[in-house]
């Protein structure tokens, strides 16, 4: 397990490397496949985990089925904490995108290690404050922002969290097949595949399976304004 991977996480952030190595220590392992569901939407909320490895989006459901995406998370991020702070079934649902490995910390537990710890809640809770930010920006993007735009922002923000140089720009291995990124942006399928491939007319990507390779992030920059 890569240390500087799970010091990532806001559970950790605040933690000397001794006292980090015995609560990872204290954690329980999990290895997921795609399409794993770690939680459903309407569980109850038990337990908060961390990424070691891989991909988990986290999203809602609507009644005649259709599935918005909230959120992309990677190595080093957590999610589920909110029942922690906020007792209640699970506002989202959290499916494994590719091969992942992630802890898990029961509620119980965390709550009795926050109390000998309290500078960790402080962090958790500035995590938090993070995601609700990036989600009322999605929010605002819905609105104020046509589909090509909100595509170029996405591909912008996985590239930031998921992207490597390449000889050609940033090679993003985001994992999301076509319709996991129509729902990540809020749009149909076909209005985003549009988009990319007009992004990759002008040259600006090249599309792989789930994969993409950014060559112009000034031009996608300007085009996400």
């Amino acid at each position: 397990m890569d240390q500087q991977i799970v010091m990532k996480a806001p559970l950790f952030a605040a933690l000397d490397d001794e006292t980090a190595s015995a609560l990872v220590a204290s954690m329980t392992p999990q290895s997921m496949h795609r399409g794993d569901v770690l939680f459903s939407e309407g569980d109850r909320g038990d337990s908060l985990y961390v990424i070691i490895a891989g991909k988990v989006k986290l999203g809602r459901a609507s009644g005649d089925g259709r599935e918005s995406l909230i959120a992309v998370l990677g190595a080093g991020e957590m999610f589920g904490e909110l029942s922690l702070f906020d007792p209640g079934p699970r506002l989202t649902s959290a499916t494994v995108v590719s091969e992942t490995d992630v802890i898990a910390l029961g509620n119980e537990d965390l709550q009795k290690f926050l109390a000998e710890h309290p500078a960790v809640a402080m962090k958790m809770l500035a995590g938090l404050a993070r995601r609700l930010r990036r989600t009322n920006e999605g929010l605002s993007d819905l609105v104020f922002t046509d589909v090509p735009g909100r595509v170029a922002k996405a591909l912008l923000d996985l590239g930031t969290r998921f992207g490597e140089p390449s000889s050609e720009g940033v090679k993003v291995n985001h994992d999301l097949t076509q319709e996991e990124l129509a729902q990540l942006v809020g749009a149909s399928r076909e209005t985003v595949n549009k988009a990319l491939a007009d992004f990759a007319s002008r040259g600006w990507l090249v599309l792989g399976a789930k994969a993409v390779t950014i060559l112009d992030i000034d031009r996608l920059r300007r085009r996400a304004r």
